[in-house]
Parts: structure tokens; C-alpha cells; sequence
């Protein structure tokens, strides 16, 4: 018989495992496209057999699907710790359009857009994806919501409809993300969020001003 100390180390190692491969499939994604990611590829760069990755995550589909459910909670977690820091609405709301918009900001590489750009062209015709898609944009917005509403509490926002506000900022969010997956030179990230910041300042009557260009560059 097993102790439990055995027990709990054999799940700790099929957790690191399984990370492990949550991690090569999102680089092969990025660097492939989902289209192009095989089983296989996540196993030769882990490894591991094609058959020990389908028995942790059984079709292509749910691989996507967990690797970017293991990204969001990378980002969130950073995003919450970030956020217990900031004192004010405006200061939590600025720096989450920054953890969307500027390297060297946000916690993952901004090629992971990439993934989202794979998981919204998959949604339409996977109710599976499809599912993943919607509880992630419910999690964003919640996010959001909850910086305008607590600004509102304390009277640093206007009072502006809340809900109507989250989705307008997280479409935009949503769409500007997709020229710095593109990395189209006339919408750089600074650009993107400078945008997003002008919009959210003028809605919710913050005062927000551009810093100088010399102090913008920015790196990882």
C-alpha cells in the first residue's frame, strides 16, 4: 500500500506534467497556429508519447482549450496581485488596460493574443470552444465591472451605465488586441493604449493625460 505521501507526490508530479504540456502547446500553438499543432508536437517537445498527452487532454480541441484556461489563470493572478496594490478605480483600471496593451506590462507575451485569435475563429463552429470562449469573456468583463463600479462607489467615476460601459471597453480591448496579434505598424501597443485610455478617461470623467513620447518606451 501506498502512503499518502506517495500518493500526494505522484500527484504532484502529474500536475507538473500536465503543465508542462499546457506550456509546449501553447508555444506550438503560437508558433503553428492551431491549425498546424499535432499531438505530436507537444510530445516531442515535452518528451513524452502522443499517447501520454491524449490521455491527459483526449482531442486537439481540449488541449487548446486548457492551454489558454492555463494562460488566463497566469494573467489573473498576476492581475489580482497587481490589483491589491493600487489604491484608487483609476489607478487599477489604468493598469489593466496596460496589462492589455504595452510590453513589458503585461504578464504574458503579447504573441499569446495569438491564441485568442485561434479561439475566436474555432467558436463559431465548436460548442465546446465556444463554451470556453463565452466563460472567459464573462471572467473579463466581471473584471472590469468591478474596477467601474467600485470607482463609482467612491465617487472617482461618473455615474455612467456600468454594464454598457464593460462591454464597449472590453470590445475595444478585444479588437485592438487583434492589430498587436497582427502587429500592424499603424496600431502600435503604445497607440492601442493610448486609445483605450482616452476612451475610458472620457467616459468615466477621470483625468488622464499621454506621457511624453520620450518617457513611453517601454521593455521587457
Amino acid at each position: 500500500m501506498k502512503s499518502t505521501g506517495d500518493a500526494g507526490g505522484s500527484r504532484d508530479s502529474a500536475e507538473q506534467r500536465r503543465e508542462q504540456m499546457l506550456r509546449a502547446a501553447l508555444e506550438v500553438i503560437v508558433e503553428r497556429g492551431y491549425a498546424d499543432t499535432r499531438i505530436a508536437d507537444v510530445a516531442e517537445r515535452t518528451g513524452t508519447s502522443p499517447a501520454l498527452v491524449i490521455y491527459y487532454f483526449k482531442t486537439r480541441d481540449q488541449l487548446l482549450t486548457e492551454a489558454i484556461r492555463y494562460c488566463e489563470d497566469i494573467w489573473y493572478a498576476e492581475y489580482l496581485r497587481r490589483m491589491a496594490e493600487i489604491p484608487t478605480a483609476a489607478g487599477r483600471l489604468t493598469e489593466l488596460i496596460a496589462m492589455n496593451c504595452l510590453p513589458g506590462t503585461d504578464p504574458e507575451p503579447r504573441s499569446y493574443w495569438l491564441l485568442w485569435l485561434d479561439l475566436w475563429a474555432l467558436s463559431p463552429r465548436s460548442p465546446g470552444v465556444a463554451a470556453v470562449r463565452q466563460k472567459s469573456d464573462e471572467r473579463w468583463r466581471d473584471a472590469i465591472r468591478s474596477i467601474v463600479l467600485a470607482g463609482q462607489e467612491d465617487g472617482e467615476f461618473a455615474p455612467v451605465d456600468a454594464d454598457d460601459f464593460t462591454i464597449t471597453l472590453s470590445a475595444l480591448l478585444d479588437g485592438l488586441a487583434v492589430q498587436i496579434a497582427l502587429m500592424d505598424p499603424v496600431v502600435p501597443p503604445q497607440r492601442t493604449y493610448d486609445l483605450a485610455m482616452r476612451f475610458a478617461a472620457g467616459q468615466l470623467g477621470f483625468d488622464w493625460k499621454p506621457a511624453p513620447k520620450r518617457a513611453r518606451k517601454r521593455g521587457r
